[in-house]
């Protein structure tokens, strides 16, 4: 049996964190029945308000609409379980997206895609969690000095992002493909015995929780034996009947090879990783025409870009998978089959009974 992970006043009976994908894929069913089950449930807030009726014309309005319903409905069905929000720091207008998700009640904050520096005052006065995502050692010593010069603050607990991770990377191409799990084995332990050192000025634990490539239970205990506290899992979640993708997605988890797991060059300017399809091979040779702004993410510039990522995330979500970008975590070719939530946190808190 496994320790569970403690956050302050929050507890979670099993120390997994649902990896938080966008856009569609981690919303109220997903992260709900993962906090139901003792976990950590995410929602992405990544164009959350898609299916709403005027995202066309309203995206902003649309998503902080749509944040509002998820969580409520993910805080029902996970049954007093906790329930967190990952919004990237790129995201145009972070701070109104974490503003909404405080009101709206959620338990957790979690942010990477940028250095979140000015979190603690976006949360000021609430009782929410807040934690960065970060790949390195520096990061989170730079984010951890800025909090406690500006706000006399330390993160509530921190998610070590390595480079098997899904969607967006903290690194670019060349790094993820030189390194080793051995050298990013070293980058974890060097952020815990960080941690320890701020947990003492903290005067309280701060969690490490380790993220990227983690799939069964057999990842988790590798990344406990190197000091970690948790882990965070997104693609194992993505084959569930919880998932809130379309199933047509999971199947694209399911049919992939090893082989056709690639990683690709994000509009956004950002490297990431995704199942090989038509829709990639497509765009490489043949830019998609942008006819809209979305408005999500800085620094996008759309006339430079080879398609829009959030139709590209769109179609995938309600599964048009041969016009879709299908982000995934280097062991999603490893899925076989569509479980359920209860099944998989049973694997990783040692009960299969």
């Amino acid at each position: 049996m496994i320790n569970p992970l403690e956050i302050g006043d929050l507890k979670l009976k099993i120390p997994v964190i649902q990896g938080g994908m966008g856009v569609g894929i981690s919303l109220s069913k997903l992260a709900g029945s993962v906090a139901r089950e003792g976990g950590m449930g995410v929602i992405s807030t990544a164009q959350i308000g898609f299916r709403e009726p005027d995202f066309l014309k309203n995206p902003l309005e649309a998503n902080f609409r749509a944040l509002k319903k998820e969580i409520a409905k993910a805080k029902e069905i996970g049954k007093g379980g906790v329930i967190g929000a990952n919004i990237m720091v790129a995201t145009r207008h972070y701070k109104e997206y974490v503003k909404n998700a405080v009101l709206a009640g959620v338990d957790v904050i979690l942010s990477g895609a940028g250095l979140p520096v000015d979190l603690p005052e976006y949360v000021k006065g609430s009782k929410v969690k807040i934690a960065p995502i970060i790949s390195s050692l520096k990061a989170f010593t730079v984010i951890s000095r800025v909090w406690e010069r500006k706000y006399a603050r330390y993160p509530d607990f921190v998610v070590v992002e390595g480079p098997k991770a899904g969607g967006h990377l903290g690194f670019s191409k060349e790094a993820v493909q030189q390194l080793t799990q051995e050298e990013y084995d070293k980058v974890i332990v060097s952020i815990v015995e960080k941690a320890k050192e701020y947990s003492q000025k903290a005067g309280r634990k701060i969690p490490v929780i380790a993220a990227g490539g983690i799939f069964d239970r057999q990842d988790m205990e590798h990344a406990l034996s190197l000091g970690a506290d948790g882990v965070q899992v997104g693609t194992r979640f993505v084959t569930t009947k919880e998932c809130d993708a379309d199933t047509r997605y999971k199947e694209s988890y399911l049919k992939a090879r090893k082989e056709d797991i690639v990683l690709v060059d994000s509009p956004v300017g950002m490297p990431g990783r995704a199942i090989s399809n038509a829709f990639l091979e497509r765009v490489k040779t043949k830019p998609e025409k942008i006819t809209h702004c979305y408005q999500c993410i800085e620094g996008c510039k759309g006339k430079d870009i080879p398609y829009c990522i959030t139709e590209a995330l769109v179609h995938a979500a309600v599964g048009d998978t041969e016009h879709g970008l299908l982000f995934c975590g280097e062991n999603a070719w490893k899925c076989s089959k569509i479980e359920e939530v209860k099944e998989i946190m049973r694997e990783f808190s040692g009960n299969n009974t």
